[in-house]
């Protein structure tokens, strides 16, 4: 991803770390979700768990000086479980040790700041800028300030990029999405915009799923004015697939 020289993923994982600044950016935990996928009859193991310990192994290599959760922190909606809402906090409290937390609330947050801990920003659905990076959870109109900024990181969508073996199976693989806004249709909503660069995040919760970006493209209204076609998809080890319009579908 050579324009994006100071964001960097995480090798491997759906992190994102922008090296100068010593930040790194997590999107869509989900934590909680194995409720729902029990009473949809689909029974796994718990989860929390393995993305704590992952989170913290990630952490303890890159040492962060900031943490940035890129919204659905908790996934069930509009209530959380006991069980939940204890889950996350002691989550964030554990995330707390290792640097700055801040959270851009996804669709999937209402009531998160009742559990979050005293130190941890929270910023507006919206989202925020940090150091001309515009970031966002991506369910929602972004703020006119994201769309004005050089890059945007935004989340949601889950991204996934449908694929076929051989024998023509196909199968999904989590991947990130680099593109631009479509001009005339940004310049409708935002007549300011610079036309940032925009870069997807995959959820980094396996168990949540995700869209197939060369079947059913970008989730949220971003999805009307992002120019998918000419994306470029990159799979998690740092494999560059080719533009959206490329890949079989």
């Amino acid at each position: 991803m050579h324009s994006y020289l100071h964001l960097q993923p995480f090798y491997k994982e759906p992190a994102l770390i922008i090296p100068k600044e010593k930040k790194i950016v997590f999107a869509d935990l989900h934590i909680g979700i194995e409720k729902e996928l029990r009473e949809s009859g689909v029974h796994t193991s718990a989860i929390t768990e393995k993305i704590k310990d992952k989170i913290i192994q990630i952490c303890k290599k890159f040492k962060p000086k900031d943490i940035i959760l890129l919204g659905d922190v908790k996934h069930n909606i509009p209530t959380s479980t006991i069980r939940e809402r204890k889950d996350v906090k002691n989550l964030l409290e554990c995330i707390c040790t290792f640097g700055n937390v801040h959270i851009i609330p996804g669709n999937h947050d209402g009531f998160l700041n009742k559990i979050t801990p005293a130190q941890v920003k929270i910023y507006p659905s919206g989202g925020t800028v940090i150091n001309d990076i515009g970031f966002v959870h991506g369910h929602r109109w972004p703020d006119s300030s994201i769309v004005n900024c050089k890059h945007i990181v935004s989340a949601h969508t889950h991204p996934t990029v449908m694929l076929m073996d051989r024998l023509d199976h196909r199968y999904f693989e989590p991947c990130w999405v680099r593109t631009k806004f479509l001009k005339e249709r940004i310049h409708e909503k935002y007549p300011e915009s610079k036309n940032p660069e925009i870069l997807i995040m995959p959820a980094f919760n396996p168990l949540c799923g995700g869209t197939a970006i060369n079947r059913e493209g970008v989730v949220g209204p971003l999805g009307k004015v992002i120019d998918v076609e000419n994306a470029d998809i990159y799979l998690l080890d740092g494999s560059y697939l080719g533009k959206v319009k490329n890949i079989s579908n």
